[in-house]
């Protein structure tokens, strides 16, 4: 599975950090590439998407 999230909030490479840990933090995930300009991240892997969106959302960031 290869899917965009959309990220709001993030304003730096600290930030974009932080929400690639988190959706690489998910069991199934094999690569999250975060687009800190475009406000999402990319996420591959095999994985369910509304765990990586709570795991986001845990982090402090919104998701969908």
């Amino acid at each position: 599975m290869d899917t965009m999230i959309t990220v709001a909030g993030m304003s730096c490479e600290h930030c974009a950090a932080t929400v690639e840990k988190a959706a690489k933090s998910v069991p199934g995930v094999t690569e999250a590439t975060v687009h800190l300009k475009a406000g999402s991240v990319r996420v591959e892997g095999d994985f369910s998407r509304d765990r990586v969106v709570e795991a986001i959302k845990s982090a402090g960031y919104e998701a969908s």
